[in-house]
């Protein structure tokens, strides 16, 4: 088309859609296309922001890597990852909270009562619940991939010093729904400001902590898959979260319990001289 505006140039875009395009992809590119080149009028965008922009994106692939994915992060920081997960949660389920760019596959199976903390030093924490569905029955043999980071504030995908398995396990609930393990607590953090996310964060005078958290993915037979992090409440950064992830529900208390009595069937049971915290947490699915 040669008499192509700024006044048409999006109905000429979606004009250009074939009659065999999927609907839903339809949908998608032209509200993506209908926006973007709103903000473009919008702003005034010059050529200058615009080439910035793309080198960005650019710099955002040369660093991606399996262990560290700068578009997650990049997602993260603009809050496009939390709206996502927040349109997307059902109400009255456990609800939804960024994956991360950090997450490992393949984490090593634990039984209930092992101990995450793989020789780090800390104080010992004691997270336990049940897996339910919306009705609060228990759901047997839900699998939770369980991850965290290190008392250095790093993933260890993140630290040479780690095992690439550290802080991850693979867990799966018994016939009650029932789940258990020991960990040290989490620390705070901040994200890594080394890339293009720095860069958004400085020009923004943003911070970029994050509040500490434990990590899962909670998958059941029947049930929708759950990413999720839950975070204490006494963190200093839980109402000013880098990368928006807090939500009401995913709020635990750390209760503190007085030292030698640490209960039996766990790992650490013996072994804890000190005073240590529980963590009681119930996480709920919501059926396909």
């Amino acid at each position: 088309m040669r008499n192509v505006t700024p006044d048409n140039i999006t109905d000429v875009f979606t004009g250009y859609f074939g009659p065999e395009t999927d609907p839903r992809f339809a949908e998608i590119m032209s509200a993506l296309a209908r926006h973007l080149h709103a903000f473009t009028k919008e702003v005034g965008l010059t050529h200058d922001e615009w080439r910035a922009g793309l080198k960005a994106v650019e710099w955002a692939g040369r660093i991606t890597t399996p262990e560290r994915n700068e578009f997650v992060l990049m997602s993260d920081v603009l809050g496009l990852s939390s709206l996502v997960d927040m349109i997307n949660s059902h109400p009255g389920a456990t609800s939804s909270s960024v994956l991360g760019p950090f997450h490992v596959s393949n984490a090593p199976p634990m039984a209930i009562g092992d101990d995450l903390r793989a020789g780090f030093a800390g104080e010992v924490v004691l997270v336990q619940g049940h897996v339910r569905d919306l009705d609060g029955k228990p759901i047997p043999h839900a699998e939770l991939d369980i991850w965290q980071t290190a008392p250095n504030g790093l993933y260890s995908s993140q630290d040479p010093d780690q095992d690439i398995m550290s802080f991850h396990g693979l867990m799966t609930t018994d016939e009650n729904g029932y789940y258990a393990f020991t960990t040290v607590r989490p620390v705070e953090y901040t994200v890594p400001t080394d890339g293009p996310v720095g860069q958004i964060l400085d020009a923004a005078g943003r911070h970029p902590w994050r509040p500490s958290h434990l990590h899962f993915i909670i998958k059941a037979p029947g049930y929708r898959d759950l990413v999720t992090e839950v975070f204490p409440a006494d963190d200093p950064y839980l109402d000013q979260d880098t990368v928006f992830g807090v939500r009401e529900d995913l709020v635990m208390h750390y209760t503190p319990q007085p030292e030698g009595e640490f209960p039996d069937g766990f790992v650490l049971s013996g072994k804890v001289d000190g005073p240590w915290s529980r963590v009681d947490f119930d996480f709920r699915l919501v059926a396909c």
